[in-house]
């Protein structure tokens, strides 16, 4: 269940309970960079700070999941939980930029992430590794996060890991360039009336 604030901020939280996760989540767009994470993940607890930390974004995550199989159900419901939130925080829109296209560099790797928050869920992928684990942390799981984030916060999203030699390195560079990109993407523009869509709906 999500609930949106009612205050008019824009921010929202949400509990989701399966027989394989059970998950706490609050997120403001609006912030201050603040987090609290604890997911059971240490490496997706790092990458969701950054993502915070850089997008300007107030998140707090509680997950408790069954990660002694692994950490694919924590993972993907947790990318469901915010986007669902971020979805909710949006409302309906009005005055936001809509688009943004940032590059992140971290040491060798260069990441980049394009938004358009369309109504339209769609994501792309461009990423190689050269390791499929950081810590135990399976790689494959970034695509997965990525894409149940996108699909639940109907936004069109495009990652590109241009280059790098060290996976940490390139995955951090990639949510990273994720907080920046949403950050310019739902920012209000004083220039816009309405929604930035001819349709007058996004």
């Amino acid at each position: 269940m999500t609930e949106a604030n009612q205050a008019g901020a824009r921010s929202a939280s949400i509990a989701r309970k399966t027989n394989e996760t059970d998950i706490k989540l609050s997120f403001g767009i609006d912030g201050t960079g603040v987090s609290e994470i604890s997911t059971g993940v240490p490496f997706l607890n790092h990458m969701l700070d950054l993502f915070a930390k850089h997008g300007q974004f107030d998140l707090n995550v509680d997950a408790d999941g069954d990660i002694d199989i692994d950490d694919h159900h924590t993972v993907e419901d947790i990318g469901i939980c915010l986007g669902g939130t971020l979805l909710e925080s949006l409302g309906d829109k009005r005055g936001i930029k809509r688009y943004a296209s940032v590059f992140v560099p971290m040491d060798e790797a260069l990441a980049q992430v394009i938004i358009d928050v369309s109504g339209r869920p769609h994501f792309e992928y461009r990423a190689e590794y050269p390791s499929n684990l950081v810590g135990t942390f399976s790689t494959e799981m970034v695509h997965e996060f990525l894409w149940k984030f996108a699909l639940e916060s109907r936004i069109t999203l495009h990652v590109i890991v241009h280059y790098g030699r060290n996976t940490h390195h390139m995955i951090e560079a990639v949510f990273k360039a994720l907080g920046r990109a949403l950050d310019e993407a739902t920012s209000i523009d004083p220039r816009v009336t309405g929604v930035p869509s001819t349709k007058g709906v996004l």
